[in-house]
């Protein structure tokens, strides 16, 4: 039987194997693409292994092959240290291969990296994904994506086998935007969660019957159900560490400045993640906003 394009077989290389992009590889690798991964680490390339991928000993030689090339790697430096230059994916990976980078960047790099992948016969898409650590796992990532519509739906059957909900949002620079605004919403609802708690616990509450209370009301939220147990339990071992988001903050408060838009609770917030890391907790999970905030109280230790 003949397999159409939507669900066939693809050469995926994935570059970048973090917290994110180890489980999208495999995840990949599940789906029954041929997966060939690149990461500066090597233990993470022999992970993949593992898992029936395979590896590569640079960027050159993992693109040679691919439909796809997935980058996941931590910011917009990053991105372009990968993509650009002699050895990177724009030189060196075949015509029409299409490029998704699943990072969280700049809206502005984005579509310019666009430009510059079109002009070299590529096919761009910027995809960045939210759901954390546990999302990438359970392959249940939400991924909004700018670029064009076509190749959108070329690359459909790889994003399905990361993501759960995958959305077409405009052209190439969109999906940076909107992750930009997912960053917005969800350090406001992390920080309010973490007063929340430290209000609750000021007052000899029942935390966990409070926080089962909690979300299944207006107040609920995947925030609430995926960061409420780590706050009580102080575990902040990181599903999406508190730099990248303080970087993701930064992205925000720019680009809200160049289109003229106030986000005064927004910059209020990005001050407090931006504080929480240079106290040296950049390492910790976002949740480990928390810290500050009991710190603020005077209830650290307690």
């Amino acid at each position: 039987m003949t397999t159409t394009p939507s669900t066939a077989t693809r050469n995926v290389t994935v570059i970048g194997l973090g917290i994110m992009g180890l489980p999208m590889a495999r995840n990949l690798v599940t789906a029954g693409h041929h997966v060939v991964g690149f990461n500066r680490s090597q233990d993470r390339i022999d992970q993949l292994r593992q898992a029936g991928g395979a590896g590569a000993p640079d960027v050159a030689q993992a693109v040679r092959d691919a439909d796809v090339v997935i980058t996941m790697v931590p910011d917009s430096p990053d991105v372009e240290g990968v993509v650009t230059g002699p050895d990177g994916v724009f030189e060196n990976a075949r015509q029409g291969t299409l490029w998704i980078d699943a990072s969280s960047i700049r809206p502005d790099v984005a579509a310019r990296l666009a430009e510059q992948a079109r002009a070299k016969g590529l096919r761009p898409l910027d995809a960045p994904v939210s759901g954390g650590e546990q999302g990438a796992i359970d392959a249940a990532l939400s991924i909004m994506v700018g670029g064009e519509a076509e190749d959108f739906e070329a690359a459909r059957p790889v994003l399905e086998a990361v993501g759960r909900t995958v959305v077409h949002v405009g052209p190439s620079g969109s999906g940076q935007t909107v992750k930009a605004a997912n960053q917005l919403i969800v350090a406001g609802n992390i920080q309010l969660l973490a007063e929340a708690v430290v209000f609750l616990e000021a007052y000899g509450v029942d935390t966990d019957a409070a926080l089962k209370v909690l979300g299944g009301g207006l107040a609920g939220s995947k925030v609430l159900d995926q960061k409420g147990r780590k706050m009580l339990d102080r575990d902040f071992d990181p599903g999406f560490r508190l730099q990248l988001h303080h970087k993701d903050m930064g992205i925000v408060t720019s680009a809200a400045r160049e289109a003229g838009v106030a986000v005064p609770l927004g910059a209020l917030v990005a001050q407090l993640v931006g504080i929480t890391v240079n106290r040296g907790d950049g390492g910790l999970d976002h949740s480990g906003l928390f810290k500050l905030v009991e710190e603020l109280s005077g209830r650290a230790g307690r």
